[in-house]
């Protein structure tokens, strides 16, 4: 069968890609049209448009790229038209996805949704939306389920599939990662700034800002596969710190402690066991917009499974260069250190172990037969 993919972001291409993989298990005949990146173009070479050409941070952004987004969500629609594939696969990325969803949805294809867009945090009235335009719904939290069951909505809870992408991934050893990286003997703070340029200058400024504090450990910033090292490198002057790209998991696997950017990474971080400081700061329109509609008591992934605070999350003021040094040192050694490792087990089982990549393909062929 013919499957169009739709995912944006680099989390969005790591999911796609390992759908993709377990589609082909499940139809041999699989063929594949789709927006994404690096990762899912490995698997085919169909790729439409890489998902950097069309990323916008934040309200004010995308306003002001208006034009340009109504003219890709036009081209996608002709695209898929010309392909006429057997179903149309959506991964997050709702504000786009959406859109194409209801007018495919008027066009007689079948609509798969994976990884739902999160209504639960705002604008729960886009549910009405999602069960008139999308066939099938496949979501990787928990809470998910339960809060479409009050919306009278079923859909399929297949687990998350970063436990199969971390399970998976094969990193080096310690010593070996080090010397490869030219990085000294000193254990490792991971600063993960985020993806795009907008949150990256935000972000690292202020992560970098307490590097020069905590003089027995080195500061790696993790760069990000869609942004040039030239970039970072006008924020890193003055602080001596590395700087390592596309290899995020292979430093988390050596890490001590992280500084991270609320998003996909604060779950990634948690899975691999290392404690982090969760940090995000938004401009100051997107930000009073943002406040008004999302109602949750958290932003992290991780206290959001949880439904409680297990991480600490500085947020807009808070997000400062002391505050992090106090939080940081807190996860650095002693009782909190401890207790984040502890509740990172009870968080990696509520999230129902390996295989939702191959059980989110298995659903998808049978719906769509």
């Amino acid at each position: 069968m013919k499957y169009y993919i739709i995912a944006g972001e680099a989390s969005g291409d790591l999911h796609g890609s390992n759908l993709m993989k377990a589609l082909k298990h499940c139809d041999t005949n699989a063929q594949f049209r789709f927006w994404g990146g690096d990762l899912m173009k490995q698997v085919s070479d169909n790729l439409v448009m890489h998902y950097k050409e069309r990323s916008f941070m934040g309200f004010a952004e995308v306003i002001s790229n208006l034009k340009k987004i109504l003219g890709l969500i036009k081209f996608c629609k002709t695209d898929i038209e010309t392909y006429q594939p057997d179903a149309i696969i959506f991964i997050d990325n709702s504000g786009f996805n959406l859109r194409i969803a209801k007018w495919a949805k008027t066009q007689n294809f079948k609509t798969q949704y994976y990884i739902s867009p999160q209504v639960w945090a705002s604008r729960a009235g886009r549910v009405k939306k999602i069960k008139r335009d999308v066939d099938n719904m496949y979501v990787i939290l928990p809470f998910e389920k339960e809060f479409y069951n009050t919306h009278n909505y079923q859909v399929d809870f297949v687990g998350h599939p970063l436990i199969d992408a971390i399970a998976n991934v094969k990193t080096s050893n310690e010593t070996e990662f080090k010397k490869q990286h030219k990085l000294s003997d000193k254990p490792v703070i991971a600063l993960l700034p985020g993806s795009r340029k907008q949150e990256i200058k935000k972000m690292l400024s202020v992560m970098l800002s307490v590097s020069k504090t905590f003089t027995d450990y080195q500061f790696v910033i993790a760069g990000a596969p869609s942004q040039d090292f030239s970039f970072y490198q006008t924020i890193m002057q003055g602080y001596d710190v590395a700087f390592i790209p596309n290899k995020t998991y292979d430093l988390l696997n050596i890490a001590t402690a992280a500084l991270v950017t609320s998003g996909t990474a604060t779950l990634e971080t948690a899975l691999f066991k290392v404690p982090q400081v969760v940090c995000y700061k938004a401009g100051n329109i997107s930000y009073q917009i943002a406040k008004r509609i999302i109602t949750l008591k958290f932003i992290s992934l991780v206290n959001l499974i949880m439904d409680r605070e297990v991480v600490t999350e500085l947020i807009q003021g808070d997000f400062n260069k002391k505050r992090l040094e106090h939080e940081l040192n807190l996860i650095l050694k002693g009782e909190k250190r401890n207790q984040l490792l502890a509740d990172y087990t009870i968080l990696e089982q509520k999230l129902g172990g390996t295989g939702a990549s191959q059980k989110a393909a298995e659903l998808i062929y049978n719906n769509i037969l």
